[in-house]
């Protein structure tokens, strides 16, 4: 009689084990679509009608500009697309500034909000059709908008989207932000003017963190400055640049982590006084 009890109870085990494997296949398939599609369906219909707000803008403004050659018109993803696109615009731009200006603007901070790239290309074509000074005034207050834009888009439904693209970079963020309330705008200049961390991720991750928006908004208007400075001006000589690389080399890094560095230097002088 013990035999068959000894027999059953190892079927019993068997289909248990069984069991348990299926519903852990079960949950992981689940946990496998659930990390596809990090939105909610209300977050995302929030996410795609916002889109579609800034779309019919930016569709209303192209409208109401004098026709040209659109077809000659595209986003460029090379160097080469941008010296072809630099020259079918300069007469264009020339013969309506205002107009031109606004359509600009808009693109720009249309790709800024919702994380499309190329808009360092835009920023070199500013230095190629208005200078240094109109360029650079131009793209800081563009790059500003576009990142504020993005901050709070983030803020309304980015949340789930950060944590399933940078989990763990979202955690070293937190808790460097954590670690620095006290100078937090210096911290925040840092991260801005030195290529530490991506612009797009401290745009979509700053919400998400409690970083306050003018705390935001002052250090990228500021911090994004000299970066802009430098891209403006390599815009007025697109003929001598071959790739984006050729922008920051070891000598114009060097020079971005100098001013990050004095940037955060308060805060590490109050931190070396609190210690003392």
């Amino acid at each position: 009689m013990a035999a068959p009890r000894n027999l059953t109870g190892e079927g019993g085990g068997k289909l248990l084990v069984k069991d348990e494997e299926s519903a852990a296949a079960s949950s992981s398939k689940q946990r496998t679509k659930s990390e596809r599609f990090p939105l909610s369906r209300w977050e995302f219909v929030v996410f795609f009608t916002v889109f579609l707000v800034f779309t019919t803008g930016l569709l209303c403004i192209y409208l109401t500009m004098p026709a040209a050659e659109y077809g000659k018109l595209k986003l460029p993803k090379t160097i080469s697309d941008l010296r072809l696109l630099k020259d079918n615009l300069g007469s264009y731009s020339s013969e309506y500034p205002a107009r031109f200006i606004l359509g600009y603007c808009s693109t720009y901070i249309f790709m800024q909000t919702f994380m499309i790239p190329g808009t360092i290309f835009m920023s070199l074509l500013a230095g190629a059709l208005f200078g240094v000074v109109r360029g650079f005034v131009l793209v800081v207050l563009n790059a500003t908008a576009g990142a504020s834009s993005c901050f709070f888009l983030s803020k309304l439904v980015g949340r789930p989207l950060v944590y399933w693209l940078w989990p763990e970079k979202l955690r070293f963020f937190q808790a460097e932000i954590g670690k620095r309330r006290d100078k937090l705008l210096n911290y925040m200049l840092f991260l801005r003017i030195t290529p530490t961390l991506p612009n797009l991720f401290i745009n979509l991750s700053s919400p998400i963190v409690d970083i306050p928006f003018h705390v935001f908004f002052f250090a990228t208007l500021l911090g994004l400055m000299p970066a802009s400075y430098i891209t403006v001006r390599a815009g007025l000589a697109l003929g001598d640049l071959k790739s984006v690389k050729d922008l920051y080399d070891f000598k114009t890094l060097s020079v971005l982590f100098l001013i990050g560095s004095i940037s955060i230097f308060p805060a590490l002088l109050k931190r070396k006084r609190v210690y003392e």
